[in-house]
């Protein structure tokens, strides 16, 4: 039932975007070692489907509906550089990743 709801689906959307968006301290470096996703992920999946869709959408588009500003802003204001720590864990987890294939 839900899951054929396009409108409950767009709010769900526009909703974990809003949420983001409300903790910007979260970084991108992060999402990706929990949950193996991240905000340029939102943006990439966000321009496949509306090539699905037929639309020509460029992927700083995408990125801006996802960041809520330009990239380029959006990183310059909140982005952190990365720790050894963080990276070590990225990079772990991308090994692990590869050796599943």
């Amino acid at each position: 039932m839900l899951e054929n709801n396009d409108a409950i689906q767009a709010a769900v959307l526009r909703r974990l975007l809003t949420h983001l968006d409300e903790h910007k301290e979260v970084q991108n470096i992060d999402l990706m070692n929990l949950a193996d996703f991240c905000r340029n992920c939102l943006a990439k999946w966000t321009l496949a489907e509306a090539q699905v869709q037929g639309l020509n959408v460029e992927y700083s588009h995408a990125q801006e509906f996802v960041y809520g500003m330009p990239y380029a802003q959006w990183k310059s204001e909140h982005q952190l550089p990365a720790t050894e720590e963080q990276m070590a864990l990225f990079n772990a987890k991308q090994e692990a990743k590869t050796k599943q294939k």
